[in-house]
């Protein structure tokens, strides 16, 4: 009975030992597979070293997208045009513009826009390990992504320092995406680029985003959600906060009769 009950715990200890190198080799294996694809990738694909990536400078984009998020509805309208636009269908996950809404924040801090800030240092340009990224120079310096060239490896979403992610993934081609300023709308008979027009800027219905040549401050957000709102906008009563008297009431309040003393 001793022997036999030796025999057995030995059977068990040889399947564990067998389970716990099969974990261990097989292991090591993928991550020896997934480093040498890496590096096989960088070998073939990189033409610069990071130093000489992060020294280079770019030509800045001819054209810009700002907006204000204050003036915005949340309408996405601008998100079903862009997707429509590019893909031909419309999609909000296809959408290369961004509109999130926070069912917790109050107006006017409860939705935010997130549009490509065609970058003056693009760290996705940089990061690029297959040049689909790239500064479209013969269109206005425009930072675009080469569909056809994209390895579907994700880096230039995780090297976007904004979030969102301006570089958007498409889940149908397994491809990255970002705004090129309708420079590249196959669905849309209108010239786009820097010279042309822009879906998003044409349909949005409360005017909340505006095409622009300059270069805006590349501090955060700064200078990208611009205060686009005029007097009318004001005479509706939207203000930011009470201590703000739309121009309508004023005028009204310095019209009304007077009431006679007694």
């Amino acid at each position: 009975m001793a022997e036999a009950k030796e025999d057995e715990d030995k059977k068990v200890a040889d399947r564990s030992y067998s389970r716990r190198a099969f974990l261990i080799g097989g292991g090591a294996v993928i991550a020896g597979d997934a480093l040498g694809s890496h590096a096989r990738i960088n070998a073939a694909t990189a033409t610069t070293t990071p130093l000489q990536a992060a020294e280079k400078s770019y030509a800045p984009s001819k054209g810009y997208l700002v907006y204000d998020s204050k003036k915005c509805a949340g309408c996405v309208t601008c998100m079903l045009s862009c997707s429509l636009v590019h893909e031909g269908n419309e999609s909000l996950s296809l959408a290369r513009i961004q509109i999130s809404q926070s069912s917790f924040a109050k107006f006017p801090d409860d939705i935010k826009i997130a549009i490509c800030r065609q970058c003056v240092t693009p760290v996705c340009v940089q990061s690029c390990p297959a040049g689909a990224c790239f500064v479209d120079s013969a269109n206005g310096n425009v930072r675009r992504i080469n569909s056809e060239k994209c390895i579907g490896c994700k880096t230039c979403l995780s090297a976007c320092p904004q979030q969102p992610n301006r570089t958007v993934w498409n889940p149908i081609t397994k491809r990255s995406m970002k705004c090129d300023l309708c420079g590249d709308s196959p669905y849309w008979n209108e010239k786009g680029g820097p010279n042309g027009k822009q879906a998003c800027v044409e349909v949005c219905p409360m005017k909340a985003i505006k095409f622009v040549a300059e270069t805006p401050d590349q501090t955060e957000t700064d200078g990208y959600d611009l205060n686009l709102r005029n007097h009318h906008w004001l005479n509706l009563g939207l203000v930011e906060n009470m201590s703000v008297i739309p121009p309508a009431f004023v005028a009204a309040a310095s019209q009304a009769p007077t009431k006679p003393k007694r």
